[in-house]
């Protein structure tokens, strides 16, 4: 399995969160009303909002919120309908990029997400001409500050089912098959606090940018994705 940025994301989104909390939580709430829209809310028969679910309470999302995304979703103060779309295309020097969208309005989105490739040396292409580089796959993420013993949480993952296990001076990243995802999580939440858990595109291979000014322009687009309120998620292939 090809190395990637997890961490680099997890810090931004860190920092951003430190910075305006509101902003990432109103990201986290989209993320749980689109569960619950396309599979109840019931997170024990809703696979797709336990993991919503999952994911804001790592990142400090108060249950309060939780729950008024949950009801925002079941019509209780809203009438807001999402549209979940992914645009592909490529950064500086080749590196692949998809961006995830919850979006109003599919033709702002679009503007907004190709204004900024085009900004920061990329280019916005057609479905499919950036997702072959990548591979559906599940993904955990444990700090090490908090469970230093790596051997204790490599033979965890793999007893849990895990099909890959990558260590770093930050942490370890656990990854699966879609199919284990959930049985991955159920085994591993008990013992194990997740700084950050996904079931989305992992690069196969990875591009590295030599050039100062490509690394630059490829930083600062991630950057400004991320902040756009209608991205959910950006996914790329390189190795910084």
């Amino acid at each position: 399995m090809a190395g990637h940025s997890k961490w680099n994301n997890i810090k931004r989104r860190k920092e951003a969160q430190d910075a305006q909390k509101g902003k990432i939580f109103t990201k986290f709430g989209r993320e749980i009303q689109i569960a619950v829209r396309t599979g109840g809310p019931d997170p024990e028969t809703n696979a797709s909002l336990k993991d919503a679910i999952a994911r804001a309470k790592a990142n400090n999302m108060p249950n309060s919120n939780i729950e008024r995304s949950i009801q925002r979703a079941m019509g209780a103060g809203s009438d807001e309908q999402l549209e979940d779309i992914v645009y592909e295309g490529y950064g500086p020097g080749g590196v692949a990029v998809m961006v995830r969208c919850l979006t109003d309005n599919r033709n702002r989105t679009a503007g907004e997400v190709r204004h900024l490739f085009d900004k920061y040396g990329g280019s916005l292409g057609t479905d499919g001409c950036a997702s072959f580089q990548f591979e559906r796959k599940g993904s955990f993420i444990i700090e090490r500050e908090a469970y230093p013993d790596e051997d204790t949480v490599f033979m965890a993952a793999m007893e849990a089912g895990a099909e890959d296990f990558q260590a770093s001076l930050e942490g370890y990243e656990i990854i699966c098959a879609p199919e284990d995802y959930t049985q991955l999580n159920s085994k591993l939440s008990p013992d194990y606090e997740f700084v950050d858990m996904s079931l989305g595109p992992i690069p196969i291979t990875t591009v590295e940018l030599k050039e100062p000014e490509q690394v630059e322009q490829m930083e600062k687009m991630i950057e400004k994705l991320e902040d756009c309120d209608d991205v959910q998620d950006v996914y790329h292939n390189w190795d910084a």
